[in-house]
C-alpha cells in the first residue's frame, strides 16, 4: 500500500486485526444455517464445531456460559439454525463464528430438548410398566403438589369436595413455571415421601405453551417422580398436552379436574356400592341358611331311635366282656404250661454238673499242655546243641587255636592274604587266639 508515495507496511497482527473489526462491524448479528460436524466439548465448557453445507463450511464456537443455556445436545450431522457474530481467531488467523443461541432446523430448541430426554429416560426404564404403582381405593389424604393461585387447585378443591367432601387434603404450594420451578417441584415430591403423610400425590398444573410446561420436562422432576414411594398422578395442562412427568407417573390424568376424578370415588357410589354388598351378603346369607335348614330336616328323617342304639352297643359291650374273660383263662393256662416247661429244662441242666464237667475237662488239657511243652522243650535243646557243635566248627577262633593268625594292614584294617599286597615298612596288626601284636615288614617273599 503506498500513501502519497509512502509505503505503509503492516504486522501480521494489524492486518488481522483490521480484517476483525471490518468483520465485527458489518456482521455483528447474523442467522445461518448449516449441517453440524466436528463437534467437541473439552474441559472448559466450551462447544467448538464446524457449520457447513454442500458448498462451504464455517468453523463455530460457543462459550461455556451460553452452552449452559441450551435446553437441548447437539449431535454430528444435526441440521441447526444459529445466531451470532462474525470474528476473527488471530493465533490461526481463522474467521469463526462465534455462536449465542442455536436450536434445531425444523424443531424448537424446546422440543428437541423433550425429544432427547425421553428418549434418554426411555432407555433407562423410567417408564416401564412395571415401576407403576397401584392407586389406593380409598386414599384417607392426599398431597397435592401445584401452584396456590392457579385455576388447577381450585378445579381440583371443587371436584374432591363434590366426590368426597370430608377427605383430609394437603397442598405443598410451588412455582410451576420459570425458573427455579423445576426444583420447588421436585423438592416438594421428596418432601412429601420424607414425611409420609399422604396416600396419593398429584402433581401438575393448568394449561400453557410448551415454554410454560416446561418445568414438568425437567429431568430433575422426571426423576423425583420415578424414586416416589407414593404413587403419582400427573396433571399438566389440557388433554392434548404431554409432558415427561406424564411417562414416569402411575397415573397420566388429561387434566387437573379429571386427576380428582381419578384420585377418588365419588361418596354416593361408594354408598351405592356398599347398599349392593349388603344386599348381596344378604341374599347369600339367606340362600346358606335354607341349604342347612334343609339338611337339618334330611338328617333328622335318617337319625334312629337313640335306645335302640343304645342297646345294640350294650349287647355288644357284653359279648367283648365274655371273649375278653376267655381269653384271659387261656392265657393264664399257657403260661402256667411255660413256666412247668421251663422248671423241667432247668433241672436238666444243673449248674453243678455243668461245673464238674468243665474241671475234668481243664484236667485234661493241662495234662495235654505239661507234655507238649516238655517235648518241645527236649527238641530245642537238641537242635542248640547240634548248632553249637557247627559253629564250633566254622568258628576261626579255632584255627587261630591251632597256631594261626590274621593279619591287617594298617591303617585301612584289610586282610592280607598274599604277600602282593605288602611293601616294606608296612605296619601290620597280627590278630592271635589271644590278644594281637603291631609288626613292621622288613621284606617280602613269594
Amino acid at each position: 500500500m503506498e500513501l502519497f508515495g509512502e509505503k505503509r507496511i503492516l504486522t501480521v497482527s494489524q492486518l488481522t486485526g483490521l480484517i476483525r473489526g471490518v468483520l465485527e462491524e458489518n456482521f455483528e448479528h447474523v442467522w445461518v444455517e448449516g449441517e453440524i460436524s466436528n463437534l467437541a466439548m473439552p474441559a472448559s465448557g466450551h462447544l467448538y464445531f464446524t457449520l457447513k453445507d454442500a458448498g462451504a463450511q464455517l468453523r463455530c464456537v460457543m462459550f461455556r456460559a451460553s452452552v449452559r443455556a441450551l435446553k437441548f445436545k447437539p449431535r454430528d450431522g444435526m441440521g441447526l439454525i444459529v445466531r451470532g457474530r462474525l470474528t476473527v481467531y488471530d493465533q490461526r488467523g481463522d474467521y469463526q463464528l462465534l455462536v449465542e443461541y442455536l436450536e434445531p432446523q425444523g424443531l424448537g430448541a424446546l422440543q428437541m430438548a423433550f425429544i432427547q430426554l425421553k428418549e434418554r429416560l426411555a432407555k433407562e426404564g423410567l417408564f416401564a410398566e412395571e415401576h407403576k404403582k397401584p392407586l389406593p381405593r380409598l386414599p384417607r389424604r392426599i398431597g397435592i403438589v401445584t401452584s396456590a393461585t392457579g385455576a388447577a387447585i381450585h378445579d381440583m378443591l371443587n371436584v374432591l369436595n363434590r366426590r368426597f367432601a370430608n377427605l383430609e387434603i394437603l397442598l405443598y404450594p410451588v412455582r410451576v413455571q420459570g425458573e427455579g420451578a423445576a426444583a420447588e417441584i421436585a423438592g416438594a415430591i421428596r418432601d412429601f415421601n420424607r414425611l409420609g403423610a399422604v396416600d396419593v400425590l398429584i402433581v401438575g398444573r393448568g394449561g400453557g405453551s410448551l415454554e410454560d410446561l416446561w418445568a414438568f420436562n425437567e429431568e430433575v422432576v422426571a426423576r423425583a417422580i420415578h424414586q416416589s414411594r407414593i404413587p403419582v398422578i400427573s396433571a399438566v395442562g389440557h388433554e392434548v398436552d404431554f409432558t415427561i412427568a406424564d411417562f414416569v407417573a402411575d397415573l397420566r390424568a388429561p387434566t387437573p379436574s379429571a386427576a380428582a376424578e381419578l384420585v377418588v370415588r365419588s361418596k354416593s357410589e361408594l354408598v351405592a356400592e356398599v347398599d349392593s354388598l349388603s344386599h348381596r351378603l344378604r341374599q347369600t346369607m339367606e340362600h346358606r341358611l335354607a341349604g342347612f335348614d334343609r339338611e337339618v330336616q334330611v338328617l333328622s328323617r335318617s337319625l334312629k331311635d337313640p335306645t335302640l342304639l343304645l342297646g345294640h352297643l350294650a349287647q355288644r359291650i357284653d359279648d367283648l366282656a365274655g371273649r375278653l374273660n376267655l381269653a384271659c383263662r387261656g392265657g393264664e393256662e399257657r403260661r402256667r404250661q411255660l413256666v412247668q416247661f421251663l422248671v423241667n429244662r432247668l433241672r436238666l441242666q444243673n449248674p453243678a454238673v455243668e461245673v464238674e464237667r468243665g474241671r475234668e475237662l481243664l484236667l485234661g488239657l493241662a495234662n495235654r499242655a505239661e507234655r507238649s511243652m516238655v517235648r518241645r522243650l527236649d527238641s530245642a535243646r537238641e537242635g542248640i546243641a547240634v548248632g553249637a557243635g557247627k559253629l564250633e566248627a566254622l568258628s576261626p577262633l579255632a584255627t587261630l587255636a591251632r597256631g594261626y593268625a590274621i593279619a591287617n594292614l594298617l591303617p585301612e584294617g584289610v586282610v592280607i592274604r598274599e604277600s602282593s599286597q605288602l611293601a616294606a615298612g608296612d605296619r601290620l596288626r597280627l590278630r592271635l587266639f589271644r590278644g594281637s601284636a603291631l609288626c613292621r615288614v622288613d621284606s617280602c617273599e613269594d
